[in-house]
């Protein structure tokens, strides 16, 4: 069916989620249509606040509050086709923000832990996943970059939702064999997204892509550097 077709049967609300995945996303190099589709079927004007919520699907970062943002959706998109998130996985989320990556995270894998050093924002956060009938995600206050308890070789995926001045390999070690791990590393205007994958004892740096996010707040200071 035509592009125009499609657009005329569609409401407002799907037009929008519609051109989001198909004039910001797919052109962004997302291909992994579980993450096109998931992107489109959560609701992203239900994460949004209120105040920004006629910019719900568009291509900039929104206010959250505390100096914190949502990413841009294409973003958002790469970094979870990035992660290769399959049905099974159990993932570990640092930093929860708004909720809606947690929720698309959720979407996609078994089951998602989430952290926030903002305590509106996991209460924000709770509410709207609730509201989504999404019960497989588990929000706690803290920083996870600074416990100790965390699992051992627990996650299959790691995503840090903030930047981070440098790599600091401290997640490495809470991932299972085959996992992968999101970081955004480098300072504000250029930074570089980077996944690392765990094979064996080994664990691989891919560089992705060049983005800017606000860093993470609260960063324990490095014991040394990998680049």
């Amino acid at each position: 069916m035509p592009l125009e077709r499609i657009q005329m049967i569609m409401t407002d609300l799907e037009k929008a989620r519609f051109n989001m995945a198909e004039q910001q996303i797919r052109p962004w190099e997302v291909f992994d249509e579980r993450v096109l589709r998931v992107m489109q079927e959560v609701p992203r004007e239900r994460f949004v606040p209120h105040d920004y919520l006629e910019l719900a699907f568009a291509d900039l970062r929104i206010p959250l509050g505390h100096g914190e943002t949502m990413m841009e959706p294409k973003v958002e998109a790469r970094m979870l086709q990035a992660l290769e998130i399959r049905p099974t996985d159990h993932v570990l989320e640092v930093g929860t923000g708004s909720g809606f990556v947690t929720a698309c995270l959720a979407t996609l894998g078994n089951s998602v832990v989430s952290y926030d050093i903002h305590e509106d924002f996991i209460q924000s956060a709770t509410d709207k996943l609730a509201r989504q009938g999404i019960n497989n995600v588990h929000l706690h206050l803290g920083n996870p970059l600074t416990l100790e308890n965390l699992p051992k070789e627990g996650f299959d995926v790691v995503a840090v939702t903030g930047s981070m001045p440098f790599y600091d390999p401290a997640l490495e070690a809470v991932l299972a064999p085959g996992g992968r791990l999101f970081q955004v590393v480098g300072e504000s205007p250029v930074m570089h997204a980077m996944r690392v994958t765990r094979r064996g004892d080994e664990f691989v740096q891919d560089y992705l892509f060049e983005t800017d996010l606000p860093p993470l707040r609260h960063i324990p200071e490095p014991r040394h550097f990998r680049f």
